[in-house]
């Protein structure tokens, strides 16, 4: 099979659908770029996964940390499990490729990934509102914590969501 047979645009046969965006790849190229562009967004998102993972379990073990209510320390564990949920979400697709390496299913990988690092943006938006929530609870109360939260939660929809719609939607077409 020559190079110009194994183009995106005559991919069929299996994985998850690929649109050619008029790059002179192959399959197997694309799926390497892509793979490269899952890995740069898991380093950011993992990085800052950690730090507020980090910061929540330090929490724990500081003195005021006692002084939490029954509610404060239900979502204080709340917030710790979608910590570590986002990490391990986020950690799938490298898990999947360190598996399935050399299967020659790169396509399937990165697709995998795709969705994971979806998955993953929600899961961490979640822990973003639900940690500002409860900073703002413990520090200034519960009327003040639903202000933040709702706030928060506002610009993360409108940011991670209703922007990258729209330009997806009226942006520039590739064809």
């Amino acid at each position: 099979m020559t190079r110009k047979d194994r183009r995106v645009s005559d991919r069929r046969d299996s994985g998850p659908p690929v649109g050619d965006d008029g790059r002179d790849e192959t399959v197997e190229e694309r799926a390497d770029r892509r793979w490269i562009e899952v890995l740069q967004e898991l380093r950011v998102l993992q990085t800052g996964t950690q730090i507020l993972t980090g910061f929540l379990l330090a929490l724990a073990f500081q003195p005021v940390f006692a002084d939490l209510g029954a509610g404060q320390r239900a979502l204080y564990l709340v917030l710790v499990s979608l910590a570590a949920l986002s990490a391990v979400i986020a950690l799938a697709p490298v898990a999947l490729h360190r598996i399935v390496f050399r299967r020659r299913v790169k396509p399937e990988v990165v697709y995998f990934g795709h969705v994971s690092l979806i998955a993953a943006l929600a899961a961490v938006s979640l822990l973003l509102t639900g940690v500002v929530a409860f900073v703002f609870d413990v520090i200034v109360g519960e009327v003040a914590s639903w202000i933040a939260g709702i706030a928060l939660g506002t610009v993360i929809l409108v940011l991670w969501v209703i922007v990258p719609t729209a330009i997806r939607r009226w942006g520039r077409n590739p064809e």
